[in-house]
């Protein structure tokens, strides 16, 4: 076929036909996202928690990065592991810097190079680690629940199990009995 290239990788994406939805594979467009852009993205945002910035770093807009995390439920799953990550580490980095503290050492030189004055600087902004951690405490707080409710020693998981153990013992009981 002379419109088509060797090669050519598709893609499953969705077509509206009369108010349908339907799958068909596609060539993957131009401008679309990458294997790797995707990935750089994710890491950026685990590094970070911006998506702004991690839309950035990938050459792409914000909103198209919010739009393909709505129409791909694998994208959005990395996305939330991504900004899980991102703020457990936050965390942790807070809980290091209120256990352990930090020192940096300022060094003001003179004019002929010799030191002036040495500076202990004791303490870190920790202003934007604090706005970042109250930005996303809802989201991750959401996403650890969901997780725990999957986990096969939840809660939930354990009920379901007794009751199932219930149920064979009862009728074992009224077989037996």
């Amino acid at each position: 076929m002379a419109g088509k290239r060797a090669g050519a990788t598709l893609v499953p994406q969705k077509q509206r036909v009369g108010g349908a939805v339907r799958a068909q594979m596609r060539k993957s467009r131009k401008d679309g996202w990458s294997k790797a852009d995707e990935a750089l993205f994710l890491e950026v945002l685990g590094d970070t928690c911006n998506a702004s910035e991690a839309a950035r770093v990938v050459g792409r807009g914000r909103t198209g990065a919010y739009r393909r995390r709505r129409q791909d439920a694998g994208f959005a799953r990395a996305w939330a592991d991504a900004l899980e990550m991102g703020y457990g580490e936050i965390e942790l980095l807070l809980m290091r810097e209120v256990l352990h503290g930090s020192e940096v050492e300022e060094i003001v030189l003179d004019e002929a190079g010799a030191v002036k004055a040495r500076k202990v600087k004791r303490t870190r902004n920790l202003a934007v680690a604090l706005r970042l951690l109250a930005h996303h405490r809802d989201t991750v707080a959401k996403i650890r629940a969901e997780r725990e409710g999957e986990r096969p020693d939840s809660a939930d998981a354990i009920a379901r199990v007794d009751a199932l153990i219930g149920a064979v013992r009862a009728r074992q009981k009224a077989g037996v009995g």
